[in-house]
C-alpha cells in the first residue's frame, strides 16, 4: 500500500527507537532492518519521535539505520507557545470533561508548570495539570452530598412503609405517608438541581484549581505560587532586606534585573543580570 501511494503516505513511529532489535529472531532480521531498504530506495517516507539518550543508545549505533535520518532537534516550548498550544487544546478537554476551562487557568498552568515541576517539560506537564483539575472538578461536582444521600435513604424507607400499609389494607395510612413522600421528594429534587453538576456555568477550571493541584503535587502552599506578582515584583528589596543586611545597592541591582525580566525587556538568551 506504501509503495503504491508513491509517497502520499508518511509514517509516523513515536518511540522510533523500539524497533532497533523488534521482532528479531534466531537467523532473522529485526524490523529496522526491514525498513532500510525501503527508506535507501525512497519508498518509504518516516517521520520517527525519540528522545535524546534513546538516539545516541539505539539509533546512532546503528550506523545503516542513522544514515537514512536527519535529526531535528525539538526544544521545549517557550511559555508564550506553550500557553497558544494549550488554547488550541482546550475545546477538546472542555468537550470531553464537560467543563469550562478559563484563559486565566490555562496561563496559571503554563507558568507554574514551568516553575515549579522543573523534573518535565512543556506542554505536557501544563496538559497534565488541565487534564487532571478537569476531571477532579467533574467527579466533585457529581458526589452527591451526605446530606443527600441520607433523603434518598429516607425516602426509600418511607416507600417500604407506605408499601407495608398499603399490603395490609390501611390505605388511609398508606395515603398520609405517600403525602410525606412526596413532600420529600419534591425537596430532595430541589436541593438536587442546585448542585454544579447541573449548570456547566458553575463548572469552571480557575487558577485556584491549578495552584491546588501543585500544592497536592509539590507541597507548596498554594497562597504562595498565586500571589500577586506585581506585588511580589514591587516589594522585593523589601524582602531581600528580610534576609541581607546591607548590601543595599546589589539588592536593588538584583531587583530592577528581574523585574526588566519580568516586563519581557530583557534578552532572553542571555542570564537575567545582564
Amino acid at each position: 500500500e506504501i509503495k503504491s501511494a508513491k509517497g502520499e503516505i508518511i509514517v509516523f513511529i513515536d518511540e522510533i527507537h523500539t524497533v532497533v532489535g523488534a521482532g528479531a529472531a534466531e537467523g532473522g532480521i529485526d524490523a529496522s532492518n526491514m525498513m532500510k531498504p525501503a527508506l535507501a530506495r525512497g519508498e518509504l517516507q518516516c517521520l520517527g519521535a525519540t528522545t535524546v539518550n534513546e538516539y545516541r543508545k539505539y539509533i546512532e549505533k546503528d550506523a545503516a539505520l542513522e544514515r537514512r535520518f536527519q535529526p531535528i532537534m525539538v526544544e521545549e516550548p517557550t511559555l508564550e507557545t506553550a500557553i497558544e498550544m494549550l488554547m488550541g487544546l482546550k475545546p477538546r478537554y472542555e468537550t470531553h470533561h464537560k467543563v469550562t476551562i478559563t484563559d486565566d487557568a490555562i496561563k496559571t498552568a503554563v507558568n507554574l508548570s514551568k516553575r515549579y515541576l522543573t523534573e518535565r517539560l512543556l506542554p505536557d506537564k501544563a496538559v497534565d495539570l488541565i487534564d487532571e483539575a478537569a476531571s477532579k472538578i467533574r467527579i466533585d461536582s457529581q458526589s452527591m452530598p451526605n446530606d443527600l444521600k441520607e433523603k434518598e435513604k429516607e425516602i426509600q424507607h418511607i416507600l417500604n412503609q407506605e408499601e407495608a400499609a398499603a399490603q395490609q389494607g390501611d390505605y388511609e395510612k398508606a395515603a398520609e405517608i405517600k403525602t410525606r413522600r412526596i413532600q420529600i421528594e419534591q425537596k430532595y429534587e430541589h436541593e438536587k438541581q442546585s448542585l454544579p453538576n447541573y449548570d456547566k456555568s458553575e463548572m469552571k477550571v480557575l487558577p485556584e484549581h491549578i495552584g491546588n493541584l501543585i500544592t497536592d503535587w509539590t507541597g507548596i502552599a498554594t497562597n504562595k505560587l498565586l500571589e500577586n506578582e506585581a506585588d511580589k515584583l514591587l516589594n522585593m528589596e523589601k524582602r531581600l532586606h528580610e534576609r541581607i543586611i546591607g548590601q543595599n545597592t546589589p539588592v536593588k541591582l538584583v531587583s530592577d534585573a528581574v523585574r526588566r525580566a519580568r516586563a519581557g525587556l530583557n534578552d532572553p538568551d542571555k542570564p537575567i543580570g545582564s
